[in-house]
Formats: structure tokens, sequence, C-alpha cells
């Protein structure tokens, strides 16, 4: 495998060559994790990594370590098939979701992609909110959002499905239903899937995104099951993060299903994902207006003359608390954090005194 099989940018070379310490240090790409082991591509071939001591030492949170997707810098030992990582590369886009349950913490999915395919089921399981949260993270990645919509032989409605999602899909989002039964649709997605683009697919458990992973493929590499039939769900199958390079030099990265997405810092997607509720709330009469019954309110107006579903605006609050709560609870353990340090600063000072 080449440096441009795995998608290397003049950016990226440029930025290893700034980090590059010593001649025995190589570039890679990390195509598996697995409790802090890295699977990393290399031009002389697939290596096992662990991070360095003082990586590890200097690394304060998860986003500091190496996910599936990250260029890094590390020192080989080929003779063993393993290597030591010393530094991650600037990230060109990092899809973060914050990691289920109560804690704050920020889970990275994928780095450095290029597009992504948000994949939707189009049976009973489709669900127009969670698609503008898939949006909405997408778009704060950095990377362009395709929303895919599987299943398409199990839809006996496509055309009015296919309206309800472009409705929310603003700013130009393709919309593009596919059936792995029929291999209809399959053809627009070689668009996207070009040599050294790296595409990611996210979805819920269940929607198909190993049986699209197979299909591109061209083999079946990723397990399968049937769908349930009691409420039309497919089974969880996939369970890490890969890449996978397709055999028109493309890179796909196949990635367990989300069955909970909660948000993650996702500001500047919101804007992207409600462009026309962020355009009307800029024509409203108050700066402060909380969309309800204020005079001169121009998304009220907007919902009365059918141009906005309620739905809409009600997401876009929901969503807006969601972040402000995040915001909230990481700035207080960045707080607790900076106290945590500066207690150990005094404790280290104390200790050279009493020396």
């Amino acid at each position: 495998m080449n440096l441009v099989t795995m998608g290397v940018t003049d950016k990226v070379l440029k930025d290893f060559n700034t980090v590059k310490t010593s001649d025995d240090l190589i570039i890679g790409r990390v195509a598996l994790e697995h409790k802090r082991m890295y699977r990393v591509w290399t031009e002389q071939g697939e290596l096992l990594c662990e991070v360095s001591g003082k990586f590890s030492f200097l690394a304060h949170t998860r986003e500091d370590y190496p996910s599936v997707g990250d260029w890094v810098s590390l020192k080989p030992r080929f003779d063993e098939g393993r290597g030591t990582i010393y530094t991650v590369l600037p990230r060109k886009s990092k899809f973060s979701r914050k990691s289920a349950g109560d804690t704050s913490e920020e889970q990275i999915v994928a780095t450095n992609v290029d597009t992504v395919f948000l994949v939707n089921s189009l049976n009973e399981d489709l669900n127009l909110r969670r698609i503008e949260r898939y949006l909405l993270l997408t778009w704060e990645s950095g990377a362009k959002p395709v929303i895919v919509l599987s299943k398409a032989d199990l839809c006996q409605d496509i055309p009015g499905r296919l309206a309800d999602v472009e409705a929310i899909a603003y700013g130009g989002v393709p919309v593009i239903p596919i059936s792995s039964e029929t291999m209809s649709g399959f053809e627009k997605l070689e668009d996207f899937l070009l040599p050294g683009m790296t595409v990611a697919l996210l979805g819920s458990s269940g929607v198909g995104k190993s049986t699209i992973t197979n299909r591109l493929l061209g083999e079946e590499k990723q397990l399968v099951q049937e769908i349930r039939e009691d409420d039309a769900k497919g089974r969880h199958t996939t369970t890490h993060r890969e890449l996978i390079v397709l055999p028109n030099g493309s890179i796909l990265i196949d990635t367990p299903g989300m069955r909970e997405l909660q948000l993650w810092e996702s500001s500047d997607g919101l804007m992207e994902t409600f462009s026309e509720i962020e355009d009307l709330i800029s024509r409203c009469r108050f700066r402060d207006c909380q969309h309800k019954n204020e005079p001169g309110c121009a998304v009220v107006k907007a919902i009365e003359e059918g141009f906005v579903e309620a739905d809409r605006l009600h997401s876009y609050n929901k969503l807006q608390k969601e972040l402000a709560f995040i915001e909230r609870k990481a700035n207080k353990r960045a707080q607790s954090e900076e106290r945590k340090q500066w207690k150990q600063i005094n404790k280290q000072m104390k200790q050279r005194k009493s020396r």
C-alpha cells in the first residue's frame, strides 16, 4: 500500500515533516483501534502500535489519543511487526459525539473523513429528528454529509419519504435512496467514492451499513444479519471502526451502530443544519425573541404560513438547550481539572520547600 492509496495529502506530508525529529520516524495511518492498541498502515506494511510513554504522559483527554483515520508519526520495529506512535498529526475533520452515559466526555468516531454517508433505513425506522442530529454533528466535524436512505425495496412510498427527508436537508445535502437487494442507487454513491478519498458510514444499529460495505467491497467482509420481523429493524453486527480500501482506491470506514447520539460542541453545525431557522431568527423584530407570541416574530409567521414545520422549531430549540447543557457541564469539568492541577502544583512546591 502506498501513501496515495491511504489518502495522503500535501498538507499531511508537510505536517509530518514538521514533527519528524529523526530519520527513523515514518508516517502511518490508524486503520483500527482496540484498547489503546492500534493497527497502523504504513508503506512498508501494517504494524501493531502503542503510544510512547511521553505521549501518554502528555495526553490529558481522549481527544489527544489516536483514533481511526488519524495520521501519525511512529518508530517502526519491522522485525516484530510493531511500532511506537509519537505524534498525532493535525486532523482535517473529526466526527465526535458525547460518550454514552452521564459523563461529559468526547468520543471520537472517525477522523480525516472527506464525506459522511448518513445511513437511515426507509422502512418503519426512519426518523427525521435523528437525521437532523447526524447532520448537525457532520457539519461540525468538517466533513460533507450525504444522506443515504437504505432498504428502498421495503418502502411503499419512496417519493413521499424522499420529500420528507429533503425538507430537512438544507444546504444542498444530497439524499440518495438505495437498495442492497436490487443494487439501485449505488451508482450515485460512486460520485463520492473517489481514489484517495475517505468516506465514513454512520447510522443507527441495523440500518444496513455492513451490507452496504459488502456490496461496495464486492465480498462478504462484514457480518450481516436479517431484519427482525417484530420491529423491522436490522440486528447490530459491526463491533469496531476500521479503515477498508475499496477496489477503486477509495477508503471506507464502517462504524458500529449508534443507539445513542448525544451532541458534542456543535454550535456551528446547528447553524448549518437549521439554516432556514437561523435566517428567520435574524429577521425577528426583537433580538431576544422567544418565537412564541412576540409581535414581529418571523419564525412564528413562517410556521403559520406553512413555510416551516413546527417540529423543526421544536427540534432546533431542543438541540440548542442540549448544547447549552453540555457546555455548562464541560466548563465545570474544566474548572475541576484546573483546581486539581493547581493543588498538585502547590503540593509539589511545599515538598520542595520542606527539603
